[in-house]
């Protein structure tokens, strides 16, 4: 096999000492290219079966696969591999298997599951696998014995609300200066995280590209530190509420509950609501956040959680759960009209939220509920179980004082 000149950083990787690898950078960055290089490699030594995964992976034939081949040719092995429309077998009897972690249509594809003999894994833009428990299931299928079992999660960093962040990186930070910014690198005792950028790669970059770059470093520091030097973010790109602040609850305002309900995955979600209408100011706190209660459960929560008599607005899709809770609170469904998500939410943007320091998630809520396609006005349905509570308290209000007509 031929030698490719492979950016330092990634020399641990062909060390092969541990079993977690996080690859993070920004773009342009050589991740992808060194670890594909690095399959090519183990595809070249005998008794490797790996996985190569993305989130969703359309045709593998027309884009992954190609890319991969290309490896190959440079290593020098191309000649001793066959390739098909899934895979890539070594004479040697080593494989690459190219698999979406689900399909387009959001299916979680079943063949994952009942994969055998694979002891190296490989996601690509890990960013999008936002499902910690998928991550777990094919991390616990990857146990070969006598074999270097190896797990290579490749990602530009998102916002640190994601499963990866928490698990590998808060609580074990040490920073990194690169070009001015402090980026975290995780020292997280099960991984090694190897992070590179442009700068890593500035020899095979254009020169029209590396003006791009400095053109947003002078315009847009944010977006350089996020986008190119691979800086984690606090907030999803496209939030739509922007106007908020951590501050303390107005108990001498008048307020009501808003109340979703969910069971599993989706939590039955509780906050209080109180707005004054003159400053145009909202003040929240997060009253609960649970999954998988049953109705007496839920009805102990909202007992020991509400003040008594204070009225409750509920989701009005479950009007069998409303009329049991009704024996005991003051509680009744939200009105609902057509087109009526996206006027509130328009509604509210005008208003600025002052949230509780103990509302945890209401919080990541409010960093991560984004529009799904702006253009449409069509926002994502996640990260809003608390923030439909307190659109129906918003709305209760607003038909009872102005006449808003949603």
């Amino acid at each position: 096999m031929k030698q490719i000149k492979i950016n330092n950083k990634f020399k641990p990787l062909f060390e092969e000492k541990k079993r977690y690898y996080v690859v993070t950078g920004g773009r342009n960055s050589s991740k992808s290219f060194s670890v594909k290089t690095w399959e090519g490699y183990k595809l070249g030594q005998k008794g490797n079966k790996i996985l190569d995964t993305r989130y969703t992976l359309k045709s593998a034939s027309k884009s992954i696969i190609p890319e991969f081949v290309n490896k190959l040719d440079l290593i020098g092995i191309d000649k001793f591999c066959k390739v098909n429309n899934t895979d890539i077998t070594c004479e040697n009897g080593s494989q690459v298997i190219f698999s979406g972690i689900k399909t387009s249509s959001g299916v979680q594809t079943a063949n994952l599951k009942s994969l055998e003999g694979i002891n190296i894994w490989v996601l690509d833009e890990g960013e999008e696998l936002v499902d910690e428990d998928t991550f777990d299931k094919i991390d616990l299928s990857i146990r070969q014995p006598d074999k270097n079992n190896i797990i290579v999660l490749i990602l530009n960093p998102t916002n640190k609300d994601h499963w990866i962040w928490r698990r590998w990186f808060e609580g074990y930070l040490t920073y990194m200066e690169i070009d001015g910014y402090q980026i975290p690198i995780s020292a997280h005792p099960d991984i090694c995280h190897i992070h590179t950028t442009y700068l890593d790669n500035i020899d095979n970059i254009p020169e029209d590209y590396l003006e791009r770059i400095y053109q947003i470093k002078r315009d847009d520091p944010e977006k350089y530190k996020h986008i190119i030097l691979g800086g984690w973010i606090e907030k999803s790109e496209g939030v739509i509420f922007n106007n908020w602040e951590i501050g303390q609850f107005r108990e001498d305002l008048p307020y009501i509950y808003g109340l979703d309900f969910g069971f599993f995955p989706d939590p039955d979600a509780c906050v209080k609501f109180a707005i004054d209408k003159g400053r145009k100011i909202i003040y929240l706190h997060e009253v609960f956040y649970k999954n998988s209660q049953g109705t007496e459960t839920l009805r102990k929560m909202l007992r020991n959680n509400t003040s008594a008599g204070t009225l409750i607005i509920a989701d009005s899709a479950e009007k069998r759960l409303i009329n049991d809770l009704s024996n005991h609170f003051n509680i009744k469904g939200v009105i609902k009209k057509p087109g009526q998500v996206v006027e509130s939410i328009k509604l509210l943007q005008d208003y600025k939220f002052v949230v509780t320091e103990d509302s945890q998630n209401l919080i990541k809520e409010l960093n991560n509920y984004a529009w799904h396609d702006k253009r449409s006005n069509i926002p994502i349905d996640s990260y809003n179980h608390l923030i439909d509570s307190l659109r129906y308290c918003f709305i209760e209000l607003n038909y009872n004082i102005e006449p808003y007509i949603f």
